[in-house]
């Protein structure tokens, strides 16, 4: 019968997808075991870093840093996004363009211009199509983010800072949580806030010259924000993903299922009424 194959063809179909999807969430399992332990290795250095800065900014070190300068009035903002380069992960990275959407749209409300730096494919995808100008964009980045990835995304948009062509720098990236809560974040990235904890009693034996820690230590702690930012990007990505394919596979076995219980109803119609039709014929002839 015309149905009983279409029946058939949809079930292989799928068995197909469920098996494909099966898959994908085994392999995103695997990946957010090691995406999730660097993000537990990065944690550690980054707020060591920002306890260091904090305590020893003052506001004169802005006049000798342009990195450390706080403008008075905010005139210009750059939006720096970090998205996924795949899909296939649920609302991850819907749910971190709408961050970067309304975000810009508060600035702009505000009177503050706005520009946009983005890594991952889609988020660039998404911003091409509405026609938002795009001043810088990196679509290499893979599932194991390095440094160098990091100080290729930020270094144009700290000089632009530093050059006073913007004056305030936010990252809008996943915030790590567990495996089922990667919630959209925003960060005020520049400029560096001081620690407001610390006090003028604090005492630091420095060596070599407090100047020359600053000189080398700014550019890291910015480099290694965004580099934190991006493996707990990474590793929400695989925990959404995960998810996804996990719903997706449990939402194939339920189709599957009613499939071949359709499939089995019409093929024991089928044979009832081939047995009726062998007894009456039978019946017949007698």
């Amino acid at each position: 019968m015309a149905g009983d194959a279409d029946v058939k063809r949809r079930i292989k179909s799928v068995e197909n997808t469920r098996q494909i999807t099966r898959t994908m969430e085994l392999v995103a399992t695997s990946k957010l075991k090691k995406a999730s332990d660097r993000v537990q290795a990065a944690r550690p250095y980054a707020d060591a870093l920002q306890e260091i800065v904090g305590g020893l900014y003052s506001p004169a070190l802005s006049e000798k840093y342009p990195i450390l300068r706080r403008p008075k009035e905010v005139s210009r903002a750059a939006v720096v996004l970090l998205t996924a380069n795949r899909g296939l992960c649920g609302g991850f990275n819907s749910n971190l363009i709408k961050q970067a959407r309304n975000l810009m749209e508060d600035l702009r409300a505000q009177g503050i211009e706005t520009e946009l730096h983005i890594a991952g494919k889609k988020g660039v995808a998404y911003f091409r199509f509405r026609g938002e100008e795009i001043t810088t964009e990196k679509v290499n980045v893979g599932d194991s983010p390095t440094v160098d990835d990091a100080e290729a995304i930020i270094a144009p948009v700290r000089e632009r800072f530093e050059n006073g062509q913007v004056d305030a720098v936010y990252l809008v990236s996943s915030k790590f949580k567990s495996a089922m809560s990667t919630p959209p974040h925003t960060r005020d990235l520049l400029p560096i806030s001081g620690d407001e904890n610390a006090s003028s009693a604090d005492v630091y034996i420095l060596s070599p010259s407090g100047d020359m820690i600053l000189e080398r230590i700014l550019p890291v702690y910015i480099r290694n924000a965004v580099y934190t930012a991006l493996v707990e990007n990474a590793a929400a990505e695989q925990g959404a993903r995960r998810s996804a394919m996990k719903s997706a596979t449990d939402n194939a076995g339920d189709v599957l299922e009613h499939l071949t219980r359709t499939y089995n109803r019409a093929r024991q119609a089928q044979i009832t009424q081939e047995i009726a039709e062998i007894v009456g014929g039978s019946a017949a002839l007698e």
